[in-house]
């Protein structure tokens, strides 16, 4: 009985130590993987569909999370002021990569780290950001993604215009902590000029801002809406969409889902798969490849969608040609 006992005890001794070397063998192991870094001024909810498409890239190159490759995620939560803090928190932790996710991310991420490889995804010219010294041979340790939708803002005010023409007074929805936000409104002014349009840019800086701005538009008796590209706006879609049906305004932005949420039109690049894209180029540079020698990647894809019912509801006739120019419409 005695012996029975003393092995009883044993047993479970030895059970409760190697439950105990278990998790520190998966630690372990772990801590051998190469860490990419993902920086992002949203949050986990708002860049679940990003993740996605980045891990699908990663795929692509033969890397699977958690199981070659880790990943550690700082998110600044709408917050731009706290991507500095968070970019230097990834650089101490093994970082083998960051992937940062939008301009204000990449900016931050390049004034941190002049030896750590960085992805990034960028809505304007990342050459005239200051990101990159050419777009075929980025030197230094940046490369990546860009969709250059600073660049679209006058296609957008130019649907916007042919799907309402009697509207006249239009504002231009940006984030003033995003780096896209001055040159958006300034290629997008001259656009008015040559449209004879009228343009109001309006700031928010947070999802509390929103209902704000909409009751200033009311006061100035806006008659559309072009909403910038920006992490807020993208998260908040369906807010966006609801607050543009609510004041009756015609609305352009780059996301299939505001208008799949009730916006009148979008007109983008598909950003979901250019995160598709930079996942591919943080398992290259996993491998060995140097950001320096890795050209930037452009978008060359977009698309337009229009929802007929929000249409409608606006009074508003679908030209024939945009009818043919869309790659959807939602009835």
């Amino acid at each position: 009985m005695q012996f029975d006992q003393l092995n009883r005890r044993a047993f479970i001794t030895l059970l409760g130590g190697a439950a105990a070397a278990w998790p520190l063998a998966a630690r372990a192991q772990q801590a051998e993987m190469p860490v990419i870094g993902w920086l992002s001024p949203g949050s986990r909810e708002a860049d679940q569909f990003r993740l996605a498409m980045f891990e699908r890239g990663l795929a692509e190159s033969g890397h699977a999370v958690g199981k070659n490759v880790a990943l550690e995620y700082r998110w600044a939560e709408d917050r731009h002021d706290r991507l500095p803090a968070l970019a230097a928190d990834l650089i101490p932790r093994r970082g083998s990569v960051i992937a940062a996710a939008g301009n204000a991310p990449a900016r931050v991420a390049k004034a941190t780290t002049s030896t750590v490889p960085i992805v990034f995804l960028t809505g304007i010219d990342p050459v005239g950001l200051g990101l990159v010294a050419s777009i075929a041979r980025p030197g230094g340790n940046v490369t990546g993604v860009t969709d250059l939708t600073a660049e679209m803002g006058p296609k957008h005010l130019e649907i916007l215009h042919e799907l309402a023409p009697a509207a006249r007074r239009i504002t231009l929805l940006v984030n003033p902590n995003n780096p896209n936000a001055e040159p958006l409104a300034r290629v997008l002014a001259a656009a008015a000029r040559i449209l004879g349009l009228e343009i109001h840019v309006l700031h928010a800086s947070g999802e509390r801002d929103l209902d704000t701005v909409f009751a200033r538009m009311r006061e100035l008796r806006i008659e559309g809406l072009v909403i910038g590209v920006d992490p807020l706006f993208n998260s908040q879609s369906v807010h966006l969409a609801k607050l543009a049906t609510d004041h009756s305004l015609p609305s352009m932005h780059v996301l299939r889902q505001f208008v799949a949420a009730g916006g009148l039109a979008s007109y983008g690049g598909g950003p979901l798969d250019a995160y598709r894209q930079v996942g591919a180029y943080c398992g290259r540079v996993l491998k060995g490849e140097s950001p320096a020698d890795l050209p930037v990647q452009q978008v060359t894809k977009f698309n337009l969608v229009i929802n007929r019912k929000t249409a409608d509801a606006l009074g508003l006739t679908i030209p024939p040609q945009l009818y043919i120019f869309a790659d959807e419409v939602i009835e």
